[in-house]
């Protein structure tokens, strides 16, 4: 045992408070050794391998400490227990254990909502230091205002748009479509707005009806099919989704659930709305050109302009 081991060990005997962790890993035998060693330590440590199992355990116990897997079961578990201790015991001080390393870039832009991260495998003696670290220059509060989920897609709209034409360019029927990606993605920013409008209970306009409808002409024009029009709408919901996993500790949380199913049916009505037009455009044999230029002004809207 070295010198640090010793030290902290001491530090431990002499502990006025046994602070209290709630150590969250669906590994048996991490739940089964960990525990131990930071109870030698002097910390009292309650091991769950479920995410239900924590979210009760935080709601009836008090902890000074979490330490939660990045990935229990679903990718990201982990931030759904962070936010909840966040919520309900502001004052504790909670990491992310991860044992992947090439996730640490991803980890630094959450790290002002986790007051650190650890990489598996770690040595005892850093992470007693680092636990012990943190509760001594813990912060009364960690200054979080969760936000409506409307409000963070408004924030992340243009990394919603890349992360939807890269997945769709993935496609490989809709990627044989030859297209720009100006020409692929210039509506999706408009259509995004108008969901958001609808999701945040304001009527939509006969401009708002337009766009959607207009999508479906163009779409028709540039050799799109019903089912890839279809097709289009899932990956752009997909990638909403990977927006709410990235930023679930940002998200106010008692309204996730209602504001994602107003999303979802804002963007499925908005499909019905284009396959609609799509339908009734492909009975023509060409599209009027004032049709055409009020679509052309849809895709070329103010943020696709400066582009």
């Amino acid at each position: 045992m070295g010198r640090a081991s010793l030290k902290n060990q001491i530090e431990a005997l002499i502990m006025p408070h046994k602070p209290r962790v709630l150590f969250l890993d669906d590994e048996e035998s991490i739940r089964a050794t960990l525990p131990l060693m930071l109870e030698a330590y002097g910390f009292t440590v309650t091991p769950t391998g479920t995410v239900p199992d924590a979210l009760r355990l935080i709601s009836t116990e008090k902890f000074d400490v979490l330490i939660a897997d990045l990935n229990v079961g679903n990718a990201g578990d982990g931030f759904t227990v962070v936010s909840a201790m966040r919520r309900t015991q502001p004052d504790a001080v909670n990491f992310i254990l991860t044992g992947y390393p090439a996730f640490e870039t991803a980890l630094e832009a959450i790290r002002q909502q986790v007051d650190d991260y650890l990489t598996k495998p770690t040595e005892i003696d850093t992470l007693v230091q680092t636990i012990q670290s943190k509760l001594k220059d813990k912060k009364p509060s960690h200054g979080i205002q969760p936000k409506r989920l409307t409000d963070i897609i408004e924030q992340n709209l243009d990394h919603i748009v890349q992360h939807w034409l890269i997945e769709v360019k993935k496609d490989q029927e809709i990627s044989a479509i030859p297209l720009s990606d100006v020409e692929r993605q210039n509506h999706v920013p408009n259509l995004l707005k108008q969901t958001l409008e609808t999701a945040r209970g304001n009527q939509p306009t006969p401009g708002d009806t337009d766009a959607a409808e207009l999508h479906g002409v163009v779409r028709r024009k540039q050799g799109y099919s019903i089912p890839l029009l279809v097709r289009e709408a899932k990956i752009l919901l997909r990638s909403i989704a990977d927006c709410v996993q990235r930023n679930l500790l940002a998200i106010q949380m008692s309204y996730l659930i209602p504001d994602m199913v107003k999303i979802w049916e804002t963007v499925a009505t908005e499909l019905e709305v284009s396959v609609k037009a799509f339908a009734a455009s492909t009975s023509d044999s060409h599209v009027g050109d004032d049709t055409l230029a009020s679509a052309s002004r849809v895709r070329k809207g103010p943020r696709a302009s400066r582009s």
